[in-house]
């Protein structure tokens, strides 16, 4: 947990950047994932040089060798110990800065095929452009105690944080407490393999590899279960450098050796080598418009010609998960009621091929201030044979957060989320919806069947949705209850009506009689 004290630090550093002239927080954000990247090369050489000490065996992982490092176009070299962040962070300002812009950075591009995280610093440049901005910069995180996994993974989500409430960026980052609600709906394992095709800054994958090892403490001691984990299980695709960075940043922080973080349009691009090969999608994908019909891929367009991104992701999603695999991914509100044939025909594919188990509206509020859209949560599981029998629907009203641009937390911060770390008392619910919409999800089969269609969740049988037209919008199916208002009779409304015209005519009456 990051800590008041923690969080000052990082605020510090944060505001380093900004009045040393780097105010574009996906900038500040891409500077510090590289300066955290170099420092974790040297913390994995010290484990290497500690362990070959107490065994007496020669170093087996030497990511800086003896000898000298001379970059191509430099002059002079520099012993590659020079290279180290515990050397480098002692030196001047401007020694750094030559050591860091000139040898550190060609150093890290020259390793990106080391692993797959380091794939990504590929095209790593330094754009700090002062030395003394780069010190503090390189002060601040060694000061920063990021000695286990769940201290780098909450700083650097913290840092992350920072982003969604900067500027522009923010919608790359769903809110973390959503994200938690559609992992523990769907319930990762360890034999599951999990994709986000839209993956960002791994926000999903990181949540849903917590709940595992949260769930399942042993997916870190069987041999092979640990295996899987680290280097099979986790999947996310995105065309932005930026974001394949720091996602893959985000991963390796919260303790995934080898995640398979790559670069991929999703929607461009056939790939064949992805059919039915996940149990679990979770997403959050883009839905800013539509697409050119040659710019996407042929074989999504044959299950329904459209130009609309949350479409082509559905259909994206079908193809990727096996049968039997399960899916949690937020769609705009148009995608439940739309009436073009690509909509009804997805819908109908959704209820009468595979199973749809669930939707819980989201209030329009949740991506504020970036985004204003009315969104859902839709879950299902891909059968190829059908199975659904009723729809399960959540009216999610309040999140635990104020639904303006705010987004203030209206409780303490151990009653929000969907797990809360303090029950919450009954007048709570109002303020945060989410643990009541996870205890009722996993009841849609027993006694949420019972509940009347003007409660806040219900089911409604699969006869009734095709009846209309496939529509998936709460509203409906929702009833709703009118309170009902005792009213006066008519003729008493009158007769007060004719009272009170006396009262005013016998007013009038009397002005008039003193102003003569």
């Amino acid at each position: 947990m990051v800590t008041g004290e923690l969080k000052s630090q990082i605020d510090s550093v944060w505001n380093d950047f900004w009045s040393g002239g780097i105010s574009n927080p996906m900038e500040v954000m891409e500077q510090l994932t590289y300066l955290l990247f170099i420092k974790g090369l040297d913390e994995r050489q010290t484990l290497a040089e500690n362990k070959a000490n107490r065994t007496g065996n020669p170093i087996e992982d030497v990511v800086f060798p003896e000898g000298d490092y001379k970059p191509e176009g430099r002059a002079e070299a520099k012993a590659y110990q020079e290279l180290r962040w515990s050397r480098f962070k002692n030196v001047s300002p401007q020694d750094m800065f030559d050591i860091v812009g000139n040898y550190v950075f060609p150093f890290i591009q020259e390793r990106a095929s080391d692993s797959s995280h380091a794939e990504h610093m590929r095209d790593a440049r330094l754009t700090i452009a002062k030395p003394a901005l780069l010190q503090k910069a390189v002060d601040g995180l060694d000061a920063i105690p990021m000695d286990d996994r769940d201290t780098k993974g909450d700083v650097y989500e913290y840092m992350l944080s920072k982003i969604a409430v900067a500027g522009q960026n923010g919608q790359f980052r769903t809110p973390r407490h959503i994200i938690q609600l559609m992992v523990e709906m769907t319930r990762p394992t360890p034999d599951d393999t999990i994709c986000d095709p839209a993956s960002g800054t791994c926000g999903f994958l990181v949540a849903a590899a917590e709940y595992i090892r949260d769930e399942h403490p042993e997916v870190l001691t069987n041999p092979t279960q640990s295996n899987h984990f680290h280097n099979a299980m986790f999947h996310g695709f995105d065309f932005d450098n930026t974001m394949l960075r720091i996602g893959s940043m985000n991963m390796q922080l919260h303790g995934i050796q080898n995640p398979s973080i790559s670069y991929r349009d999703s929607l461009a691009e056939d790939s064949e080598q992805d059919v039915e090969a996940y149990s679990l999608i979770l997403a959050n994908p883009p839905f800013a418009g539509s697409l050119d019909y040659e710019g996407t891929a042929k074989d999504l367009l044959q299950v329904a010609k459209t130009k609309k991104t949350e479409l082509l992701f559905l259909i994206l999603f079908l193809r990727m998960l096996k049968p039997g695999g399960r899916a949690a991914v937020i769609v705009p509100d148009g995608v439940l009621f739309g009436s073009t044939k690509a909509h009804k025909e997805l819908r109908r594919i959704l209820v009468e091929d595979q199973k749809l188990d669930g939707i819980v509206s989201l209030p329009s509020g949740v991506f504020k201030p970036y985004a204003g859209v009315s969104t859902a949560i839709l879950l299902f599981t891909k059968t190829n044979s059908g199975g659904t029998d009723h729809v399960w629907f959540y009216d999610l009203q309040a999140d635990g957060l104020s639904l303006d641009d705010k987004r203030n937390p209206l409780l303490d911060e151990d009653k929000l989320g969907a797990v809360p770390d303090e029950a919450l008392a009954e007048d709570d619910h109002e303020k945060n919806n989410l643990p009541d919409a996870l205890v009722r999800w996993f009841k849609r089969d027993g006694d949420e069947l019972e509940r009347a269609r003007t409660d806040q969740s219900f089911c409604v049988p699969k006869a009734d949705i095709a009846d209309n037209d496939y529509d998936l919008s709460i509203n409906r199916y929702k009833e709703i209850v009118y309170e009902a208002i005792d009213y006066p009779a008519p003729l008493e409304i009158i007769g007060e009506l004719e009272d009170l015209e006396a009262e005013i005519t016998q007013g009038l009456a009397d002005l008039k009689a003193m102003l003569g």
